[in-house]
């Protein structure tokens, strides 16, 4: 749990965490703002904000532990679980986990993104109507086009846009949405 979330939780401000901590309120504010990890932070900052929390150190240090896994691996991952669970299972999971929520407040907009690329994409080829809880989310775009590895590669090696050219115009409308070219989600071994 992060830090904002447990001072929700607890129905406190971070003005009341410096006090009660010790630790001052710009370090808090940098650590809740994502400024400063909190991986970086002394023992002490740690041991101090957790005793004041209530929350042992390695609960405030568990979500900024979580490895974040190569977008290449995840776009594979996601592609696998909907090929194991079926179209509409998948669906169902996504919706109830709020997964797509969760990346968010990771700041992993990449991974958030094609999830909900990919949900919109499985909604349209089984005549289903879009989840309307990510209608504000459909607005968002990646700052710049991601392209699959394997296209960079190809671009690099042939010294040409052309393999980029082409993968856009071969792109699924869905993850293009999201300035993400992804054109084979079926095609996984």
């Amino acid at each position: 749990m992060t830090i904002n979330e447990l001072l929700e939780e607890k129905q406190t401000t971070k003005y009341r965490l410096a006090k009660s901590s010790g630790v001052s309120q710009t370090t808090i504010n940098d650590i809740c703002s994502g400024k400063v990890n909190i991986r970086n932070c002394t023992g002490e900052t740690l041991y101090r904000l957790a005793q004041s929390l209530g929350v042992s150190v390695e609960s405030l240090l568990w979500d900024s532990m979580q490895r974040r896994p190569a977008f290449e691996i995840f776009k594979s991952n996601v592609c696998h679980q909907v090929k194991d669970m079926g179209d509409l299972d998948f669906l169902i999971d996504v919706i109830e986990s709020d997964k797509i929520y969760g990346y968010l407040d990771k700041r992993w907009y990449r991974e958030a993104l094609y999830l909900l690329a990919m949900a919109d994409y499985l909604c349209r080829e089984n005549g289903l109507p879009p989840h309307e809880g990510f209608n504000e989310l459909r607005l968002l775009k990646l700052s710049g086009i991601v392209y699959p590895v394997g296209v960079l590669i190809l671009s690099a090696a042939l010294k040409s846009e052309e393999p980029k050219e082409k993968s856009l115009r071969e792109a699924i409308p869905e993850f293009l949405r999201h300035n993400i070219v992804e054109s084979k989600v079926r095609n996984v071994a």
